[in-house]
């Protein structure tokens, strides 16, 4: 029944009537079904109340729905009583993708949708002031909660369409307005729910606009960048200002190996929730390379709020989270990211919830070597005292330091490296071999739980897959001697060890494979105290 018919059912909505639809709600990156039930009964004012929890944008839907429904030409029940449950009601709800199932219900109350019965429909979307849908956030993690309790069908706004089309075993629908959306209850046989090809999508999205060639010269940093790519391993870029650090961070997830659908589902799902996936794309299909600044709190690093959202170790899921200008960044800021790079997930606890978001990330950091920038500068001269060099270094902790596995320098361009004829190699090229080291690591690790790579190597196993020669235990005994190296230290040279064995090819880890490693561990050497 389309805008300007006669609506029928508005006697039956005077002496009361109960009408339910479904939604659904996000929490964490999940999201659980809600049911909405609108109740319309007579009274001696006309009354909009909604229970169950609501936050403040769901409390405001009682005015974008009563403008959408007249602006549409629907009825809007006067001298009545409406009264709308959002259950389960001790769950809080947020977000204004409840305003379609509330106005359906309010259409349903009066009579539109009669002898239609709802039960196999989940609706999402917020109305405009004219009955336009916009989209919500989320829509991906709805469409799964919907397969997962057996609701075949989920109207979504057109902008979500793609993203909830992605979920096998759903039929989505995604519409413009709300007539419409009540046309397609009518009338079901008048529309098509939304086909897409994920992994066509999937392909079609996995373009970076960045590539290794960009970078001239600075052959050992990207030599090291291909070893921390090839195990996941994490690392950390020291040069001074200008020497390009972070050129070549943004493009670590080009040489990564591409996404699994899998993996891009469960990024998709992070992004949609947090509303940073672009309207009409279905999926993320690039690697998330996140880059926050310097003065970001814990919570916007970590993930917090009322109602948790994610953060950017999140954001970074299944991608980089690369930090510039390490040192200036908060030191409690730095520490809360302990557990999400050992555990891969991070835990937010309220007094009423706690919420777990996923955080695999590989972090990639960069710093000057001392205030000025110009430490161990062959052209320009550092200013910088030892105490202060020492002051600086030292704004980093050592357990964080622990953790990422390598450390190399990263110098100032030569001109004649920067105006070379010889053309760098590719993304594609170095891609290749990061791939092949991956197949490698998939396969020794099979069965193994959560690990993947070589960085996740848990201590249990590192004996068995990092075995390394009598020459090779004598040339690590040196080192750690030497370097003053903890035991964490220790696991990461062998680790990195193993990566670089890996990519040559190599059954065995062999001296210069450990030599390499030991070499990726600049601020743990002496001349930095």
């Amino acid at each position: 029944m389309r805008a300007g018919q006669a609506r029928p059912g508005l006697a039956a909505c005077k002496l009361g009537m109960l009408f339910k639809t479904f939604s659904a709600a996000v929490f964490g990156i999940d999201a659980y079904l809600v049911e909405v039930e609108v109740d319309v009964s007579p009274a001696f004012q006309s009354t909009f109340n909604v229970v169950g929890l609501p936050d403040l944008a769901v409390k405001e839907s009682r005015e974008r729905i009563r403008s959408a429904l007249r602006n549409c030409g629907f009825d809007f029940p006067a001298a009545q009583s409406v009264t709308v449950n959002l259950a389960p009601a001790d769950i809080r709800k947020e977000g204004s993708a409840f305003d379609l199932p509330m106005a359906l219900g309010l259409l349903g109350c009066q009579g539109t949708f009669f002898g239609k019965h709802l039960g196999d429909y989940l609706f999402l979307g917020e109305l405009s002031l004219d009955g336009g849908v916009r989209p919500v956030r989320g829509a991906l993690s709805a469409a799964l909660a919907a397969r997962e309790r057996g609701i075949q069908n989920v109207v979504v706004p057109e902008a979500n369409a793609r993203e909830a089309a992605v979920v096998e075993g759903v039929q989505v629908f995604g519409v413009k307005t709300l007539p419409e959306a009540a046309d397609m209850i009518n009338a079901p046989e008048s529309f098509r729910p939304i086909a897409v090809d994920a992994r066509r999508m999937l392909d079609e999205a996995s373009q970076y606009g960045v590539d290794f060639r960009d970078v001239r010269g600075q052959g050992s940093a990207k030599r090291a960048l291909e070893v921390a790519c090839a195990g996941s391993h994490n690392i950390l870029l020291i040069g001074p200002p200008g020497a390009g650090k972070t050129m070549l961070a943004k493009r670590i997830p080009t040489v990564l190996p591409p996404m699994t659908l899998d993996e891009a589902i469960e990024t998709t799902r992070i992004h949609s929730v947090a509303g940073l996936l672009e309207n009409g794309r279905g999926l993320a299909g690039t690697r998330p390379f996140r880059s926050p600044h310097h003065t970001i709190s814990d919570a916007g690093l970590i993930g917090g709020g009322a109602v948790p959202r994610p953060g950017e170790v999140s954001l970074g899921h299944n991608g980089v989270l690369f930090l510039d200008e390490l040192p200036e960044f908060q030191r409690n800021v730095l520490e809360v990211m302990r557990q999400p790079l050992e555990d891969g997930c991070v835990t937010i606890a309220r007094a009423a919830v706690s919420v777990s978001f996923p955080s695999r990330f590989m972090l990639a950091a960069a710093m000057n070597p001392c205030p000025c920038g110009f430490f161990g500068d062959a052209t320009r001269e550092c200013h910088c005292s030892p105490p202060q060099i020492q002051r600086y270094v030292s704004k980093i902790s050592g357990p964080l330091l622990d953790r990422i596995d390598i450390h190399i320098e990263v110098p100032a361009v030569k001109y004649k490296e920067l105006r070379g004829e010889v053309p760098a190699e590719s993304s594609a090229t170095v891609r290749e071999r990061v791939m092949r080291a991956r197949e490698i690591q998939l396969g020794r690790y099979r069965g193994e739980k959560s690990v993947y790579a070589n960085a996740q190597i848990p201590p249990r196993l590192i004996r068995q897959h990092c075995a390394i020669s009598a020459e090779g235990e004598k040339l690590l005994e040196m080192a750690i001697q030497r370097l003053g190296l903890s035991a964490r230290a220790h696991d990461r040279i062998l680790k990195v060890s193993r990566t670089i064995a890996d990519l040559d090819g190599a059954e065995a880890i062999l001296p210069r494979h450990l030599s390499e490693a030991i070499q990726y561990r600049t601020l743990d050497r002496t001349y930095w105290a």
